[in-house]
């Protein structure tokens, strides 16, 4: 792969691989291009094709090759888009090159590295986009626990939030849980980053904890350490690169007008929310009950209440008014 540009970078970390990531994730001057899902030789690509393994990848991964280094199948947005073979495997277990295969693999993997997204322009699009990395920052943290490799500082911040947030968060049988939250507390994070980031440079990871509204503290705070250099080192580092790679390449002004077609008066960050959790866990979002409801709506059941407690409570202050009566 590195030999196709100087720029190119393909890495192989088993630590991340044993916690639920492809063998290989290949950069281009910092920037992830794709995945690669490599097999030893001898394994069914047709089997590994129907596991639940590849299944999950293709759902998150818009870039993806599954290869067992004599076949290869690039995938694309879910999509088989190309199939090369650059050598078979004889019945004395020789291996014997195809006519046509080393120039039939260079072009499916020159295809692989010049794959460049179109931006971002819907709300939809964008929450789609962001929930599927999501699950796999989730279902990573999930295994890092479950093989006993969750870092210290991961189990820092799960105490973090039982002293915060959820006290029995700690617990072994609550870890899904725990790394639900986290996995939507990164995703939520950046995009509030994402909306507030100004200037002409790149949206990018580092730093983008400063960009995050000061009316959310917690959030601030959490984010110090979410985006510093010590996720580097975390299993799921890649997709939150990636999400962070699918927030510059959106067209904020795109989503926020889209945002905005309801009334003009919307808060992005808010309502991203419910758009977020439909396409990440619809299930989770009717438990909770996260739906939109009209800014008007609101309005009028705040000013209802500041009325009704003005002049049937006698508060003078209505909903401001900081007395207490019996």
């Amino acid at each position: 792969m590195e030999s196709f540009g100087d720029g190119i970078l393909a890495i192989n970390e088993p630590k991340r691989v044993k916690c639920g990531a492809p063998d290989y994730v290949v950069h281009n001057n910092d920037f992830s291009v794709g995945y690669i899902e490599a097999k030893d030789i001898g394994i069914s690509l047709d089997k590994v094709e129907r596991s639940e393994q590849l299944e999950r990848y293709l759902v998150s991964l818009d870039n993806l090759i599954l290869t067992d280094y004599l076949e290869f199948r690039w995938y694309h947005n879910g999509q088989l888009r190309e199939e090369a073979r650059l050598a078979r495997r004889t019945r004395d277990n020789k291996i014997r090159m195809d006519k046509n295969g080393e120039k039939d693999v260079i072009s499916l993997l020159k295809n692989f590295l010049d794959q460049n997204p179109e931006p971002i322009k819907s709300a939809r699009e964008l929450s789609q986009r962001l929930a599927r990395l999501a699950h796999l920052i989730r279902n990573t943290i999930i295994k890092a626990f479950e093989n006993e490799m969750a870092s210290s500082s991961l189990l820092n911040l799960r105490r973090a939030f039982a002293e915060v947030l959820i006290p029995e968060i700690d617990r072994p049988e609550k870890t899904a849980e725990f790394a639900d939250m986290y996995a939507q507390t990164i995703v939520y994070g950046l995009f509030a980053a994402r909306c507030n980031h100004q200037g002409p440079d790149r949206f990018q990871r580092l730093g983008a904890a400063r960009e995050i509204p000061k009316t959310n503290p917690f959030l601030r705070q959490l984010f110090d350490n979410i985006t510093g250099t010590t996720l580097d080192d975390e299993p799921y580092v890649n997709y939150v690169d990636d999400l962070v790679q699918v927030l510059a390449n959106t067209d904020i002004d795109s989503v926020l007008a889209d945002f905005g077609k309801r009334t003009k008066q919307e808060d992005p960050v808010v309502h991203f929310y419910e758009g977020f959790l439909a396409a990440y866990d619809p299930k989770l979002r009717e438990k909770r009950g996260v739906y939109y409801t009209p800014e008007p709506v609101v309005s009028y059941i705040v000013r209802s209440v500041d009325y009704i407690l003005k002049t049937k409570f006698g508060l003078g202050g209505g909903l401001a008014d900081s007395s207490s009566i019996d």
